[in-house]
This record gives C-alpha cells, sequence and structure tokens, in this order.
C-alpha cells in the first residue's frame, strides 16, 4: 500500500488530580517523515501504590496509520460536537484530537464510566460515537504495546500485509526515528 502524504495526528487523553496526585492515561499517533510510518506514544501516569510514569514509544508502518485513519473516518466522529456532552469536573476530563487531512476537531467531556452515563446524557448519539471510538483506539494501542513490547525475538513479516515490525522487550524505547 502506499503511503499518503495527507497530515494525520490523533491524540488521547483521560485524567484527572486527586488523591494520588494527576493520574491520567495518553497516547498519540503522528506521522513522520514522507508519510510512511508514524510514531505512536504512550503514557500513564499512577501514583497508587508507589506507581510510576510508564512511558512507551514505537514505530508504526503506513498500513497501521491507514487503519487508524479508516477507523476514524467510519466512526463518523468528525461530524460530532461536544457542546452538549457532559463538561470537565472533579472526577477527571477526556480528549481526544484529531487532524486528518485539512479537518482538524478537538473533543473534551467527562470521564464516562459506562454507557448509562453516554445515555443519560444530552447528546447521547454523539457522545456514543465518541464513547465507542476511543473504546476502539484504546483497544488497538493496548494492543500494539503488548505485542511490541512483550515479543522475546524480533519478528519481520515480509509481505503486502504487514501492519508492524516488532522488536524485543524494550520497556523505554525513547526518541526512535521511524524508517
Amino acid at each position: 500500500m502506499a503511503a499518503t502524504s495527507e497530515p494525520f495526528y490523533v491524540r488521547y487523553y483521560s485524567g484527572h488530580s486527586g488523591r494520588f496526585g494527576h493520574e491520567f492515561l495518553e497516547f498519540d499517533f503522528r506521522v513522520v517523515g514522507d508519510g510512511r510510518s508514524a510514531i505512536a506514544r504512550y503514557a500513564n501516569n499512577s501514583n497508587y501504590r508507589n506507581d510510576s510514569l510508564i512511558r512507551k514509544e514505537m514505530c508504526v508502518s503506513s498500513l497501521m496509520v491507514q487503519e487508524i485513519r479508516r477507523i476514524i473516518r467510519e466512526s463518523e466522529v468528525l461530524k460530532e460536537d461536544d457542546t452538549k456532552w457532559p463538561q470537565k469536573n472533579k472526577d477527571g476530563r477526556q480528549e481526544l484530537e484529531i487532524r486528518l487531512g485539512s479537518e482538524h476537531i478537538s473533543f473534551e467531556t467527562a470521564k464516562i464510566g459506562s454507557l448509562v452515563d453516554v445515555n443519560e446524557s444530552e447528546d447521547p448519539e454523539g457522545l456514543r460515537v465518541f464513547y465507542y471510538l476511543v473504546q476502539d483506539l484504546k483497544a488497538l494501542v493496548f494492543s500494539l504495546i503488548s505485542l511490541h513490547f512483550k515479543a522475546r525475538q524480533p519478528v519481520h513479516v515480509a509481505s503486502a500485509d504487514t501492519i508492524l515490525t516488532l522488536a524485543p522487550d524494550q520497556a523505554n524505547m525513547n526518541s526512535q526515528s521511524c524508517p
């Protein structure tokens, strides 16, 4: 599949400040260079039981970026408006920022505990689109992290269907340049 030079960026943040300080989960995908790859970054900070900040960074191929773009487009989240969604509160907030070609949108809402919160909002249809997209993106990110950082030996798949190249366990890769 051919790489595209169309601008692309997606960032998700969910966090709050509480008894254990600023706790958050954040990830983003940013296309680099000519669009043939992207940097995926992940951070999770929890001070519960003296946990520390976890940071992961990896390179993903243009096919993975293409799949993320497809997921976002098919969700139709770019048509939504967050003005009737619950406002951030003491329980925290969620943010989703997407740059897809010439479209750029940013959402902010309160943390969503379950579909009950979605259904009780002033815009349940729009918030449901956001909720399911975030669930899909989080599942994808956790799967990528699990595959990338828990692989025991490098795995290189040479085919047109390659989505990413796995590397050995590297708990804190930083500033990796993508090929």
